[in-house]
């Protein structure tokens, strides 16, 4: 299924690294030039302007990051990418991630410069009749579904220009064990070069980890093969560390790592593979908070006898690459086929040839062989008669265990694989799905492949749920023959069958499915449920189960009251909220959503159906799932209001090394006041729409001045990234001006960036809502909530809804006021002041709008009209005569002022400043526009360009 969510947004810029973002731009544009374009043969341009017109085209991915904290198997993913339009006019950027089909989207979000646009988990709209007849006519698509698909997320919209766009999606699954190895997937397409790219994955299991391994990137076509390749290595750039209980891996390639992966920046799925440890026979029974879950996979087990019919389709349409792929890997399976197993072939078109009429063979050197000269022989011709073929090979294990009366001793399967749709015989998917329930009669499994585009894979899962199977897909690109195997090895050894596991009836309630016809090597049974007394002390767990002419039975007690196991919190790399800290709970409504959903597709009942949905669609609002019954809304969160607790991880939560700081709260019904913190600060500011205020303590004066700018621009503030290190770029947002004002719109500071480059490069970001802090760990913190961090020489402080303190090495700082209105009126906006509160650390060649003037003084002069300057009092507080031209010489230049008060600090300072007109003409070096920087992260020396002042 594809999620489409199409918004226009203004945004404003925040993140991004500027060396490596303009390399991502460089190196993408040298790619596309040297590709070879037949349709840029008769019109050439100069090389210089392709790569402008290219970096016009699209908004460029700034940061593409990936974090995921799995817990005992279940996953919290979050995707957080930022996209920057540049450009000069509004661009349309899209975001798109593709998201394993077994996971549930619970939550998305958009952060547009201070304004937060969350994601609701509402209930579906009920579709009409002949909607729904529409919708089952469509069948799903290869990307669509199956467990072991893919889903794409996607969601466009315009991105202003010199803005910004930030998406955050967050997913949820439970791993599942597939050839004794946990396997999680994220997907790496972001489709262009990105100047920042991290994943990173963090894994606790209590229990132990074994086993550990980062596979190379696989496309599509590589997908699911399990064939040994030359280069078994990490993709580069990876870091793996691990203890007995964690593990973190990390993947973050620079900009030249990915061209030499993929120039269109589809690198591929990053695949993490682990085992645990496994010491209790019973399996691994982990309680958290009222919830439990019991993961089942014993091993060490003599197999059981299987009796095996593959199905395979010779239509017309698999001729080709199709059936060699399918002889291919059934010429290895009969290799690996047990001297006590049996087995039959079936080919299917519009005709049923069955290799051995009424026998399941022996395993023999003699029948093996002849089994493939019978496979060798099939050739592709008519249609597909899939009803037919079903019933053909059930029959033939039906007769096959009546006769051998082995039911209990040994496990039966059916492999179909097929390209296609039924076109011969029995056409209609309901008569089908109920001729071969009748004639399986839950005595074995039916497991089914489809392959290609033109599959009703709706058919082919529902037969496979009905009948304890499972579904697989292939698509058109990917190699049928390693599916196919790949699939024979996750049941071509099963070890047990008829398996329960029971718990005490008043000790539980609400446990998920909890018998299983039959468990496979490699693979794992999954049950939880809550608790219906947590004092109880213990939990008593009873396993039986079949084992060729074995009955096993175990038995044990659990320790409820031994929370310290399982709790992660102050685990390293577990700082991702309240969400992961209860993964037990979250993983019981996963599996019980799951089940649901199964058992609403197999029902045919109307009334039963309702009932189903019902349920999952109550559970999935509860914990914030998207599913087949609820959609996502996006909803605008208010600044001044607090905001909700949500099930899911929250916005900036599993994704990001988030700390949860918590201040005091008010109590109930008590107005939340702002952090107040009186902080001894300069009066050199930059503050409101915006106001300019220089202080000269030695000159006892200050000079004042606005600047008229535009929004989106964004102003250097301090400029000394040569000397100290430090840069201060200010983003303009607009607002309607006033009634009956002389300005036409209003600007504010809507962010504030603070970039060192010493002793390492780290970064803090400002809006009125958040800060981010990253110094190699990306950090973010709410306004709202008072806290410090220290990091490098880099120390921020926040005083909740008041201000922010930025101290560097202990030579520099800076306050940020954080203004925010409860009702604004239309000519408001929320929007951050900028003081220098301490200025020794930054150099006497510190330039911008503030810094160029920390080292200079001025003097006050006054000049009658044609007359010559004289010295003016510095003391004089009077109001000058106004018929003099009162001057101010800095930098040997004579600036024309007037005299103003100005309110600085909220206020609560009162400021006589000398005025400069006209955007500050003749008072800064050059005119306001060179003070524009390109983007938030601009220190004025990319590729080796000097500061043009």
């Amino acid at each position: 299924m594809i999620f489409l969510l199409w918004l226009c947004w203004g945004f404003s810029l925040t993140s991004g690294q500027e060396d490596s973002e303009l390399l991502a731009r460089y190196l993408e544009e040298k790619l596309m030039v040297n590709s070879n374009f037949p349709d840029h043969v008769a019109h050439r341009v100069p090389r210089q302007s392709r790569f402008l017109q290219r970096l016009e085209t699209r908004p460029r991915m700034a940061e593409f990051t990936v974090k995921s904290t799995i817990i005992s198997r279940y996953a919290f993913t979050t995707v957080s990418c930022t996209m920057v339009n540049s450009g000069s006019e509004a661009k349309e950027g899209t975001f798109e991630m593709q998201i394993p089909a077994a996971a549930f989207i619970s939550n998305f979000t958009m952060i547009i410069g201070d304004r937060i646009y969350h994601g609701e988990v509402t209930e579906k709209e009920k579709r009409t009749s002949s909607q729904d007849k529409e919708r089952d006519n469509k069948h799903s698509g290869p990307t669509d579904g199956g467990e072991n698909g893919m889903e794409t997320f996607k969601a466009s919209g315009t991105i202003p220009r010199k803005t910004q766009a930030i998406f955050t999606l967050h997913y949820e699954e439970l791993l599942q064990r597939r050839l004794g190895k946990y396997e999680y997937t994220v997907s790496i397409r972001p489709q262009q070069l990105v100047g920042r790219l991290r994943v990173e994955v963090n894994i606790l299991e209590n229990s132990g980890i074994i086993s550990l391994e980062v596979l190379p990137l696989q496309n599509s076509k590589q997908r699911g093969i399990k064939k040994v390749i030359d280069d078994i290595s990490p993709p580069p750039s990876t870091v793996i560390g691990q203890t007995k209980t964690l593990a973190k891996v990390t993947f973050s390639p620079n900009v030249v790592q990915q061209t030499q992966i993929a120039r269109n920046g589809i690198l591929g799925d990053f695949i993490v593979r682990y085992d645990v440890n496994r010491e209790l026979s019973v399996g691994d029974v982990q309680i958290l908070n009222g919830y439990f879950v019991h993961y089942f996979a014993p091993q060490d087990l003599p197999p059981l006898p299987k009796n095996v019919v593959f199905v395979l389709d010779s239509s017309a349409s698999m001729v080709g690459t199709k059936l060699r792929q399918t002889k291919d890997a059934l010429f290895t399976i009969l290799k690996d086929l047990r001297p006590e197993d049996h087995f039959n072939i079936i080919g299917f078109s519009d005709r049923i040839k069955v290799w051995q009429q009424d026998h399941m063979m022996p395993v023999t050197p003699t029948n093996i062989r002849d089994a493939k000269k019978y496979i060798h022989s099939i050739s592709p011709t008519g249609g597909t008669n899939i009803n037919e073929a079903v019933q053909t090979s059930a029959k033939l294990l039906n007769n096959y265990i009546a006769q051998n009366d082995i039911d209990a001793r040994s496990v039966s399967l059916i492999i179909l694989l097929t390209d296609g749709r039924p076109t011969v015989g029995e056409t209609l998917s309901s008569k089908i799905l109920s001729n071969t329930k009748e004639t399986i009669r839950e005595k074995f499994c039916l497991f089914t492949i489809g392959i290609g585009n033109d599959v009703d894979y709706k058919l082919l899962e529902r037969m496979s749920l009905e009948n304890c199977g499972m579904m697989r897909r292939i698509q058109e690109e990917e190699d049928a023959a390693a599916q196919l195997k790949g699939l024979y090895d996750e049941i071509g050894t099963p070890l047990l069958s008829d398996i329960r596991v029971d718990y005490p009836k008043d000790s539980v309630e609400q446990v998920t499915q909890n018998l299983f016809p039959n468990y496979f090597n490699g693979s794992e049974i999954v049950i939880a449920g809550k608790l219906i007394e947590r004092n109880s002390g213990k939990l008593h767990v009873e396993v039986t189960a079949s084992n060729a002419n074995k009955y096993i039975l175990l038995k044990t007690d659990v320790a409820i009251d031994a929370p310290s196991k399982n709790d992660i919190r102050g685990s390293p790399g577990m700082e991702d909220g309240k969400e992961a800290q209860n993964y037990a709970e979250r993983a019981w409504s996963y599996l019980t959503i799951k089940e649901l959903l199964t058992s609403w597709l197999k029902s045919d009942d109307s009334e039963e159906k309702e009932h189903l949905m019902n349920k999952a669609k109550s559970l999935a609002l509860t914990y914030n799932f998207i599913t087949p019954f609820t959609s996502l809304k996006m909803k605008e969160l208010q600044a001044d209001l607090p905001k909700k607790d949500h099930a899911s991880p929250s916005t900036e939560g599993t994704g990001e090394k988030v700390q949860s700081l918590q201040g005091h709260k008010a109590p109930p019904g008590v107005p939340k006041q702002p952090d107040k913190q009186r902080i001894k600060i300069s009066r050199t500011s930059a503050d409101g729409d915006p106001h300019f205020v220089i202080d000269f303590p030695s000159s006892k004066l200050a000079v004042c001045f606005n600047i008229d700018g535009q929004p989106g621009d964004i102003l250097r503030l301090v400029s000394d990234h040569n000397e100290s290190g430090i840069t201060v770029n200010g983003q303009l947002i607009g607002a309607p001006a006033p009634p009956n004002g002389h300005k036409k719109q209003r600007t504010y500071f809507s962010t504030i960036t603070i970039l060192s480059n010493k002793p390492e490069r780290s970064y803090v970001e400002i809006t009125p809502t958040k800060v981010i802090l990253d110094d190699g760990e990306r950090l973010i913190l709410p306004c709202d909530r008072r806290a410090m961090v220290g990091s490098r020489g880099l120390e921020v402080s926040i005083f909740a809804n008041s201000n922010v303190t930025v101290a560097i090495q202990g030579t520099i700082s800076f306050v940020i006021l954080i203004h925010q209105y409860k009702n604004p009126a239309p000519y408001q906006r929320n929007h951050l002041g900028f003081y220098i509160s301490n200025s020794k650390g930054l150099s006497p060649q510190s330039h911008g709008l503030l810094g160029q003037f920390l080292y200079h003084e001025v003097k006050l002069t006054q000049a009658s009209l044609g007359g010559s300057p004289q010295l003016a009092s510095q003391n004089s507080t009077e109001e000058p005569n106004p018929r003099p031209v009162t001057m101010l010489k800095v930098k040997g230049r004579l600036v024309p002022v007037v005299w103003k008060q100005r309110k600085i600090y909220n206020g609560e300072q009162q400021v006589d400043c000398w005025f400069a007109k006209n955007n500050a003409d003749k008072l800064i070096d050059g005119d306001y526009k060179d003070y524009l920087a390109a983007h938030p992260f601009d220190t004025g020396t990319s590729f080796g360009m000097a500061n043009r002042l």
